[in-house]
Order: C-alpha cells, then sequence, then structure tokens
C-alpha cells in the first residue's frame, strides 16, 4: 500500500463536502474518481496532495513515493520550447550522465582506494540510470510529444506562442516524463483530442505505478481504470472494475438500497399506525404498549433514501416546423488563413433527421467549417445552401448567447417571454437548476453551468437544425445523459463536433471524419467508425491513403502497394483486431475475478478463516499478474 486516505471529512462553511471518505492505493493501481460536478472530487485530490487540510481524517503516503500533480488550472507559463520544456523533465538524467561521464574521465587517473571508491559510485549511478530508462530518455520524449499532438516542426515553438490548451498539452507531458510513483490527473482528457486521448489511455493502461484519475470521460475511464471511487452526496462508494462494471453495479446497488429504504419505509409506517390504534383505545394496558412501541420505534437506525435517477430530467425536443427533405448543401468549400489551408474541397450532403458528429485531430478545421456554414466567418470559396423551412440553433463553446449580468432564472425568462415560471422552473431542473440555483449571477456561474444553461436555450429554441460546437465540454456525467436521452429523441437534424466517443456513439447516426484535408463519411455510430476507419478511407479517398502507406513504409514506392500486399495487410489487421478483442475479454475476465475474491476478503465471516483468506491471497497475486501481462500485451498490440 503507497497511500491510505483514512476518514477524510471536509466542509466549507454549512457545506458538507467530503464525509469519512476512506480508500487505500496499491503500487498498480488504476483508480477513476467520478462524481457530479462539485461532489467533491477536486477537493479529494487537494486534500491528498497537501493542498487544502481536511477537518479530520488523514492521508498516508508510504515513504519515498513520489506524486505528480496535473490541475485543472495548471501554471503553464514556462520559458522554453516544446523539445526543451519536455527535456527538463529528464533533469535528473541529464544531471546523472554528466556525473557519469565526469567519473569515466576521473577514473582514468585513480588508483587504489580511491579507484575502488569512484567505481563503486560509477556503478551505483550506472544501474539506476539503467533503470530509469537513462539511455532512451530522448526517445521517450519525442514519443510523448508525438502521443500528445504535436509534430516534430513544433520542437522549437516556444511555449509562450501556444494556446492554453497545448500549453496544458505540455504541462501533461512533463509530468508523465518525470515518472511519478503515483500520477494525478484533474480532467486531462479537456484539451486533447482523439488521437492523443487514445495514446494517453494506453500510456496510462501499461504505466508501472499509480494513477488517480478524475474525469467525466467515459470512454477514458473505461480503458484505464480498474477501480471507482464515486463521491455522492459527501460520501465514497468504491467499486472494483472499470466504468462499465461500476455502471451497472451501481444500478444494482441502487436497486437494492431503494427496496430496503421503502421496505423500512413501510413497517415504520406499519408501527406507527399500530400506535395510533393503541392509543385510540384509550385504557392503560393499551397505551403502555404503545409507549413500548414509540420506544422501540425511536431506537431504530433510519435508513437514508438513496439519491435517485431523476427520471423528470429529461426532455423531449420537437422542432416548431419540420424542414425539408434536404437541410443543407455544402460544395467546394474552402478555408485558409494565411500560408496554412485547413481544406480545398469540402463537400457535404445532410438531410432531414441526421444526427451527424463532425470529428478529427485539434486544429483540423472542424469548429470553423461550423462557423463557416453559420456565416461567423468569411469563407475562401465554395457554396453553402440550406433547404426550405430550415432553421437554426447553434452552441458555440464561449456562450456568447448568455448575459452575465443577469440571473439564471432572468436570461430564461426574458429569452422566452411566453413562458410561464413553472415551465421555465421545469426546464431549469432538466439541466440540474434547481431551488435557489436559479438566481444566480450568470457571471459568478462556472463553464460547465454556463454551458447547461446555453444548452437548455438551445433546446428551447425553434430551430429544427441544431449546431453544436462541443456541447459536452465541462458537462458531468448526469448533465451528459440529459442531453444525449434529449438529442436521441429528437426528430430535427444534428450536426455538432465532439471528442466524447461515448457521446458520439450514444447520439451519432452518421459521422464525418476531417482528416488530411478531406471528409470521410461514416454511415453508424463511433463503433462502426472505430471497425471501418481505414478500411473506408482508402476506399474513399485512395490517393491519400496510397500516400499515407508509403510514407509508413520505406521499402514501397511512390506510395503504391501492390494488391497482394494490401490483402496482406488487411488479414494482418484483422488478425489484429481480433487478437484485440480476446485479450479484452481475458482482461474484463480477470477483472470480475479479482473483484470476487475482493469481496471474499472483505467479508467478515472470512476475517478470522486464515487459511481461506490465505488462498484467496494467493490467488488475486496470480490473477494480478495475469492482469498485468494482459495490458501489456494489449497496449503493444494497440501501439
Amino acid at each position: 500500500m503507497i497511500l491510505a486516505c483514512q476518514n477524510i471529512t471536509k466542509a466549507y462553511q454549512d457545506n458538507m463536502v467530503l464525509s469519512n471518505v476512506s480508500f487505500h492505493l496499491e503500487k498498480n493501481d488504476k483508480v477513476a474518481i467520478v462524481g457530479i460536478n462539485g461532489a467533491g472530487k477536486t477537493t479529494l485530490l487537494k486534500v491528498i496532495l497537501g493542498i487544502e487540510e481536511a477537518d479530520s481524517g488523514n492521508v498516508s503516503v508510504a515513504r519515498d513515493i513520489r506524486i505528480g500533480y496535473l490541475s485543472q488550472n495548471q501554471d503553464t507559463e514556462l520559458d522554453n520550447t516544446i523539445y526543451g520544456a519536455m527535456k527538463e523533465a529528464k533533469g535528473y538524467l541529464i544531471e546523472m550522465e554528466k556525473r557519469i561521464r565526469s567519473l569515466e574521465t576521473e577514473m582514468q587517473s585513480l588508483e587504489g582506494a580511491e579507484l575502488e571508491s569512484a567505481l563503486e559510485a560509477y556503478n551505483r549511478l550506472t544501474t539506476t540510470y539503467d533503470r530509469e530508462n537513462g539511455y532512451a530518455y530522448e526517445s521517450e520524449i519525442t514519443g510523448v510529444i508525438a502521443g500528445l499532438g504535436f509534430t516534430k516542426d513544433d520542437y522549437e515553438r516556444s511555449i509562450a506562442t501556444l494556446s492554453g490548451g497545448q500549453k496544458m498539452r505540455v504541462a501533461l507531458g512533463r509530468l508523465l516524463l518525470s515518472h511519478p510513483d503515483i500520477i494525478i490527473l484533474d480532467e486531462p482528457t479537456n484539451h486533447l483530442d482523439m488521437s492523443s486521448t487514445a495514446w494517453l489511455e494506453g500510456y496510462l493502461s501499461s504505466y508501472p505505478g499509480a494513477v488517480i484519475v478524475v474525469s467525466h470521460d467515459r470512454y477514458f475511464i473505461d480503458k484505464v481504470s480498474n477501480r471507482i471511487i464515486e463521491i455522492d452526496q459527501g460520501k465514497a462508494e468504491i467499486y472494483n472494475g472499470s466504468y462499465s462494471y461500476y455502471s451497472e453495479e451501481k444500478a444494482k446497488r441502487r436497486h437494492a438500497l431503494m427496496n430496503a429504504y421503502l421496505k423500512q419505509l413501510a413497517e415504520i409506517k406499519h408501527e406507527e399506525a399500530v400506535i395510533t390504534k393503541l392509543k385510540q383505545f384509550n385504557r392503560e394496558k393499551s397505551i403502555k404498549r404503545a409507549e413500548s412501541r414509540e420506544k422501540k420505534l425511536d431506537k431504530i437506525e433510519r435508513l437514508d433514501k438513496p439519491t435517485e435517477v431523476n427520471t423528470d430530467m429529461r426532455l423531449t425536443l420537437t422542432p416548431v416546423c419540420e424542414s425539408g427533405e434536404d437541410v443543407l448543401l455544402v460544395e467546394g468549400l474552402a478555408k485558409s488563413y494565411g500560408d496554412n489551408t485547413l481544406f480545398t474541397d469540402i463537400n457535404m450532403d445532410i438531410k432531414r433527421g441526421e444526427h451527424i458528429a463532425l470529428i478529427g485531430d485539434n486544429g483540423t478545421g472542424k469548429t470553423t467549417i461550423l462557423k463557416l456554414i453559420k456565416r461567423l466567418l468569411p469563407k475562401d470559396s465554395g457554396t453553402i445552401t440550406f433547404g426550405a423551412k430550415v432553421r437554426t440553433g447553434y452552441f458555440d463553446q464561449e456562450h456568447h448567447d448568455l448575459d452575465t449580468s443577469k440571473t439564471i432564472f432572468d436570461e430564461m425568462s426574458d429569452s422566452f417571454p411566453d413562458m410561464n415560471n413553472t415551465r421555465i422552473r421545469n426546464v431549469l431542473a432538466a439541466f440540474l437548476f434547481t431551488g435557489d440555483d436559479v438566481f444566480k449571477t450568470i457571471g459568478d456561474l462556472s463553464g460547465g453551468e454556463r454551458g447547461r444553461l446555453s444548452l437548455a436555450k438551445l433546446m428551447l429554441s425553434p430551430a429544427n437544425l441544431l449546431i453544436l460546437d462541443e456541447p459536452t465540454n465541462h458537462l458531468d456525467i448526469p448533465s451528459k445523459e440529459i442531453l444525449e436521452d434529449a438529442l436521441e429523441g429528437y426528430t430535427g437534424t444534428v450536426l455538432y463536433v465532439s471528442h466524447d466517443r461515448y457521446f458520439i456513439n450514444k447520439t451519432a447516426t452518421r459521422i464525418l471524419e476531417l482528416r488530411d484535408g478531406v471528409l470521410t463519411d461514416y454511415r453508424g455510430n463511433y463503433e462502426y467508425y472505430e471497425a471501418n476507419r481505414e478500411h473506408i478511407f482508402s476506399i474513399q479517398h485512395p490517393d491519400k491513403a496510397s500516400m499515407t502507406e508509403a510514407e509508413s513504409a520505406d521499402s514501397k514506392s511512390e506510395g503504391r502497394l501492390s494488391y497482394e500486399s494490401k490483402k496482406k495487410q488487411y488479414a494482418e489487421q484483422r488478425k489484429k483486431e481480433n487478437e484485440l478483442k480476446r485479450l479484452e475479454a481475458a482482461t474484463k475476465k480477470t477483472e470480475a475475478e479479482l473483484a470476487e475474491i475482493d469481496a471474499e476478503l472483505s467479508k467478515p465471516e472470512n476475517g478470522t478463516n486464515a487459511p481461506l483468506l490465505m488462498e484467496l491471497s494467493e490467488k488475486k497475486e496470480k490473477l494480478e499478474e495475469t492482469l498485468m501481462e494482459l495490458y501489456d500485451r494489449f497496449y503493444s498490440l494497440s501501439e
């Protein structure tokens, strides 16, 4: 055990954020902390790091354990280049290498005891240097830079010239390269595109240390974590498994707790009715019996009502009017910024009722396409034609549609003057604004809260074509689920940009991928896209596919692979995919077996059964070894 939290309690005035939170961390644990916005996830991280002090409880960290932390508001101002900043993270290895070279020079002129002493120091340093992968640290730096979406051309870029998201990626890279024993990340995927997120998933899954991550990215959590800690109403519930396991198990636990709560409630009501009846008899004997029952009733430990999935927090979206069959036709769209050409010939034909996700790496021009369609930017060339009766609604990440001086309630009532107060409150409740929250000033809201309010306004607009730019950014999981349900039932047309793969899989009926300046059309959800990505890209853009293959295979001339070579490549790819599926199934099975053993180890009746505990511990150790092997093989094959 390298870290333990015991009965952590933290309150801000009358708001109890954390109440007796306890958990521990083993050397290779990958833990995800989940919960709604404001549940106390970041507060728990700060208590662990000593940034904030708990009101009670304690955090214990094993000796010589190094912790690395990336916050949502990381200080990213560095006077360096991208490569130079990354190299700084390996400063200890660079100094070690200098000392090794120095000792090699010194030993040439030493003799006797001095030589033996220098040789001992040299052996100790080279062993440590080798163990820390010192001989390959430059390759590791370039690998991390590439994984986070930077190219060789970016190596010498000054960090001062980078965007906020790019600076956060540099900070993440520096943290990963420093190899702490425990990595703590608060919303690490907020500034990553899909490729970088997938790379980070593989990196963390095979990381030879512990990881604690706070995230609302359900795909990411599912790939990375082997334990989920849910913070709900200040209390912590622990689930030994991935996010998929947590989701299923949580529903089971909630159902069981609700049954127990309702059963106790019925028993209490029955007992109260009996007491009332006995008192009505108004006889000494019956009154004594009533008093005796009242005492027993007072001693009962009342169960708290479990947190429910609020079934009222759903929206049914219906466009005010139906558009024509042809909603949007884009032909020959081109856009450049100076010497940077984003795309030169973008075409799309969108029909009524389609829910289309526009995806691609950061910087490819996805948001630019949305802004060109909304005529918020001038196009270089091409045509954009809307169909009959099309009315658009637009969601942008900056929330320019909100008046920061107004309250939430006033913003809604001023925007929709025909809507009564009850309807406004119901809509706001659907986006998690309840009670006095509706009287908060918009200027005081967090980014996530502003996003939810903008979505609430958009959902009530008369639009039949919704254009959304990163609608799930800063939303917690319940808020995302509300939006997913709303869009799934929406009969209008939707075109959106998102990096949230879970959200895309749930809501998209079609995917347009912007890659290498061209759009590729996938007629399905995200799972379909993943399964057919390269195959469909090569069919729709054979010239682009040939160029990509040529770059990755020096032995092939002019980027053209023979038919037999392609067939072999596809066969090998299918073989890899099948092996990945087999490894994933074996991993889930092993994780489930570990969860069962953990459950047996935690049973009170097994606490004194030494032979059983020893047997279970041995099984657990073997399963953990098997799991690490599976993780390593899965990551190697994925790479």
